[in-house]
């Protein structure tokens, strides 16, 4: 199946990418959209304590894959050596999705949008000439002097958070806006 359309929403860290990626894909949802979500992580996790018996399917059994299923949801754990990009997430596990907004993965070639408030770090990711800047979309920012040559939306605007669903409507899943 086909990779579905994908945006990263990236930022230092405290920027605030959580509470972003969670109001643009609550955004787009509410728009009529399927989404789908993928949060980048730099260590390793564990998503149910080692009291439970799928916690031992994993790390006693060494089951390559686990899925834990319930009436009202799925997971699966799959054991990797290599790290996978995004995109073969998505391709493998979302290509139903409308959308799939990804928290993270800073370095990938996905179209971006930064979070960069000025209250935590002084300057953004951003930088223009490097090798990520053709992928930025914009950058949300609580800034008022940000002058850089990408798309600012600035929270204290009205209708910021429409704006930057229209801009991924728009540029990443190719939807005109009537």
């Amino acid at each position: 199946m086909p990779r579905p359309p994908m945006v990263a929403v990236i930022g230092k860290k405290h920027s605030g990418k959580t509470t972003l990626t969670v109001q643009l894909a609550a955004e787009l949802r509410r728009r009529g959209y399927r989404v789908m979500t993928i949060k980048h992580g730099s260590h390793t996790f564990n998503i149910d304590p080692a009291t439970t018996d799928t916690y031992r399917h994993y790390h006693e059994g060494h089951a390559e894959k686990v899925a834990m299923v319930a009436p009202d949801k799925f997971a699966l754990i799959e054991r990797w050596s290599d790290e996978r990009t995004p995109e073969e997430i998505a391709e493998r596990y979302m290509s139903d999705a409308d959308v799939v907004v990804c928290e993270g993965f800073k370095a990938s070639a996905l179209p971006k949008i930064e979070v960069y408030r000025r209250a935590a770090h002084a300057e953004p990711l951003y930088r223009a000439g490097s090798t990520q800047a053709p992928h930025y979309l914009a950058i949300i920012t609580d800034s008022e002097d940000l002058d850089v040559d990408v798309p600012v939306i600035r929270f204290a605007d009205a209708g910021w958070l429409a704006r930057v669903a229209a801009l991924v409507e728009q540029t990443v899943m190719g939807r005109r806006q009537s």
